[in-house]
């Protein structure tokens, strides 16, 4: 089983545990409640949503709008039951004891293969968290060591595997969440590991699933993110 690190290693001042954050979504945009000011702030992914937007438009063009919200459906199910199941193993629960699909339980076990290889020393999971300096909010999947270093890890699932300059979002988001744990924590976070679960479910060959890991570091994509983000807010008619 998986070492957790925290609330030792967090100040005196948070109290053993970090501010929960609420959120709504209104008029497509995910907004976090500040937990100490009268403020709300975007979420890093309602920030990040226009970002290289083309490509997407041009596959649902091509392959058709029922066709891809059939696809963009089973995706968002595929993620959602594969975090959780992730989550549930991580916090030490059984995850036999739910009601997950066969191929969820497939993917996890996969997965787990590299947790156990990589992962230590855990900080916290699925932690909602917000940043003054960025003006931003959101949820990471998880903050641990990864090979001995203190890391924002995320994970995601993908009908394809991709090369690393397709996937420049995945590390900006990423980023944002180190600046965040930083500002919150104190605790400086230099790594980014994206874990990619991909099932190309539409290949007539049958390849079989493949996990990618892109590891960076933080300072390589937080500016992208901070030039991301300064277009989102001047497109809603704010000067940040």
């Amino acid at each position: 089983m998986f070492r957790y690190a925290t609330p030792a290693v967090w100040p005196e001042a948070l109290g053993g545990e970090l501010p929960t954050i609420s959120y709504r979504d209104a008029d497509g945009l995910r907004l976090y409640k500040h937990p100490y000011k009268d403020v709300e702030f975007p979420s890093v992914t309602t920030v990040l949503s226009n970002y290289e937007k083309e490509g997407l438009i041009e596959w649902q063009k091509r392959v058709g709008e029922e066709t891809a919200n059939r696809i963009k459906r089973k995706a968002a199910d595929r993620g959602s039951a594969y975090h959780k199941i992730l989550e549930e193993y991580i916090l030490g629960e059984d995850y036999s004891k739910n009601n997950h699909s066969a191929e969820t339980v497939v993917m996890f076990k996969d997965t787990k293969l590299l947790l156990d290889k990589y992962i230590d020393n855990i900080h916290c999971t699925e932690q909602t968290m917000y940043s003054d300096f960025l003006e931003v909010a959101g949820t990471g999947d998880l903050i641990a060591e990864w090979s001995g270093i203190l890391s924002i890890i995320d994970f995601k699932t993908s009908l394809r595997t991709k090369k690393k300059e397709w996937v420049k979002s995945y590390f900006m988001q990423e980023s944002a969440y180190a600046v965040m744990y930083e500002e919150m924590t104190g605790l400086p976070v230099s790594q980014l590991v994206t874990l990619m679960y991909c099932y190309d479910e539409l290949s007539p060959y049958g390849i079989p699933p493949k996990i990618q890991i892109f590891v960076e570091k933080r300072d390589n994509h937080i500016q992208d993110f901070i030039a991301e983000k300064n277009r989102w807010f001047q497109n809603l008619g704010t000067t940040k």
